[in-house]
């Protein structure tokens, strides 16, 4: 999860986020390296007093400096269509959630089984045990299955929210009378956190969203749990 004076993104805990990462130190580079050249330009031109005839009137460098950012946008689009075409993908989904956004809390259903669904507040500052995380934690989690692609299908019953969760590289706008679908797979078990990413009224700040990762066998036993408890 991001700590105090970070500067980058958290670590990825999907392929996709991983991918991100990726895409994003790329362009960074590519960034850098213009506002070096234009810099550089910017400088030479105000502390010198000389003038080249032919950087005034130059088809060459006019071909030069059309060309050449052109092919800098394929760089940077062709990695980026890759991508969102990766995030888009849903292929034979292991499970599939169904989160609704409520004005102010989550609703989870695990649509593959009968009857497995639950509420998820935020643990008011007050209840807190120590180690937990104020404004970030839920009395109840979603558990989730390591390295199986997980469905979530996004949707809300009163205003617009946004499911997100940034160490998977999941955000998806949860519309009411609209069936949003998103997809990760937690390459890794660990407790993931997000919140809700789209003003939705007074309490917008106060509907946090947990996701547990945990291995199979420990995912079987905690829906057997609820089940029972159902």
């Amino acid at each position: 999860m991001a700590h105090p004076t970070q500067l980058g993104f958290q670590d990825a805990a999907s392929p996709v986020m991983e991918e991100l990462l990726h895409f994003h130190d790329h362009a960074l580079m590519i960034v850098f390296l213009i506002s070096t050249l234009v810099l550089y330009i910017i400088v030479a031109m105000v502390s010198t007093k000389l003038t080249n005839k032919y950087i005034l009137d130059s088809q060459e460098i006019e071909i030069v400096w059309t060309v050449l950012p052109a092919v800098i946008l394929v760089l940077i689009a062709l990695p980026s269509l890759r991508i969102l075409y990766l995030m888009d993908e849903i292929n034979d989904p292991h499970l599939t959630i169904k989160a609704m956004g409520h004005q102010w809390y989550w609703s989870y259903e695990y649509t593959d089984y009968e009857d497995l669904g639950f509420d998820s507040y935020m643990i008011p500052t007050q209840d807190l045990t120590p180690g937990q995380f104020r404004l970030l934690e839920t009395d109840h989690r979603m558990v989730v299955p390591m390295e199986s692609p997980i469905r979530v299908l996004v949707s809300a019953e009163d205003v617009l929210h946004s499911w997100a969760v940034p160490s998977l590289g999941v955000k998806m706008d949860a519309v009411p009378g609209r069936l949003n679908q998103t997809a990760f797979i937690a390459s890794r078990p660990g407790v993931f956190y997000g919140q809700c990413s789209e003003i939705c009224g007074a309490n917008h700040s106060f509907m946090p969203i947990v996701v547990e990762a945990v291995p199979l066998e420990h995912f079987e036993s905690w829906s057997s749990l609820m089940l029972e408890d159902a």
